[in-house]
């Protein structure tokens, strides 16, 4: 079998992404953002208010990889186990016996994350981190590939319990979806006056072909001068007087990681200065934790990386 290059990630970009526009309408950038993540085996963050898709983005994506889904819906009363299974005695086997959680599918979907407990939330960084599951001191290992997509609402925050910064570090991208322009919506109203077309869906690959892929990702050529350019960006981000805690060195890795990604999509096997300056919003907004007067002031994660892609020059001539 001939050996995968980028532009075998290419087409499996714009198969998937297509496959999904039958679905989710007007939301391909949204989709190959997705795609940047599973390909860096990340886990994705998506903040909107209800009812733009989010579910049915994770489900459509699930549908195309041909990987197993699950959906895990976060309430207050919500317990680890009920997230990463646990050992129930059978009396016949005189035995414990592992019954898996939700967390063991490829795609999983955690509506609403912020209104678990912090005690059910930091049961998925395991996950998240390392792949696996530790239920009474078994470590159980998880399927490849693997991702989170986890929901939350923005606007409201009755009954809620914000993530911590050590969880919104093992996020690779936070993402939002948007309303959809007009046109967009009566698309949506046609299609769905029948059938869902979730249902006619078809499956464009195989799990295991995304594990190659992901091989090829990683193997996308980042000069040096491109390196630098992003160590100086995460950096600067510590440095600013708004912000009380920086990108750390994970957001240094998932931002090469992403750009690496970026370029596979676009049929390149090397890695621009742009694609960096593409990635960088969704991948270290997040990271940042503001100081309170600047959140106060309505400064916020995106607006602080925006501006220090715009004082941090790129510093290298054209690859």
């Amino acid at each position: 079998m001939a050996e995968l290059t980028v532009y075998d990630v290419a087409q499996f970009g714009q198969r998937i992404t297509t496959n999904v526009a039958k679905v989710m309408v007007g939301k391909e950038a949204t989709t190959k953002l997705l795609l940047v993540a599973l390909l860096s085996d990340g886990h994705v963050l998506l903040e909107d208010v209800p009812g733009v898709g989010k579910t049915m983005l994770a489900r459509s994506l699930a549908v195309s990889l041909g990987g197993s889904f699950s959906r895990i819906q976060c309430t207050p009363d919500l317990l680890p186990t009920d997230i990463t299974g646990l050992s129930i005695f059978n009396q016949k086997k005189e035995d414990f016996v592992f019954r898996p959680g939700p967390i063991m599918a490829q795609i999983v979907l955690v509506d609403e994350i912020n209104r678990a407990t912090p005690r059910t939330q930091s049961s998925l960084l395991e996950a998240m981190g390392e792949g696996q599951v530790t239920v009474d001191g078994v470590t159980h290992a998880l399927g490849k590939p693997f991702m989170v997509l986890a929901t939350q609402n923005p606007v409201e925050f009755d009954g809620t319990f914000p993530l911590p910064e050590a969880q919104l570090d093992r996020f690779f991208l936070q993402l939002q979806l948007g309303y959809p322009t007009l046109e967009e919506e009566k698309q949506i109203l046609s299609r769905l006056q029948g059938e869902h077309p979730i249902t006619s869906l078809e499956q464009w690959t195989e799990p295991h072909e995304v594990v190659k892929l992901q091989q090829v990702v990683r193997d996308v050529f980042v000069e040096d001068s491109v390196r630098d350019y992003i160590v100086r960006l995460v950096q600067t981000t510590r440095q600013l007087p708004q912000v009380h805690l920086g990108v750390s060195p994970r957001g240094s890795l998932a931002l090469i990681r992403a750009a690496q990604a970026l370029a596979a999509l676009e049929n390149r096997n090397f890695v621009t200065p742009d694609d960096v300056k593409s990635m960088a919003v969704a991948v270290l907004a997040h990271r940042l934790t503001l100081k309170t007067d600047s959140a106060l002031r309505g400064v916020t994660g995106r607006s602080i990386v925006e501006d220090v892609l715009r004082q941090v020059a790129v510093g290298v001539e054209e690859i």
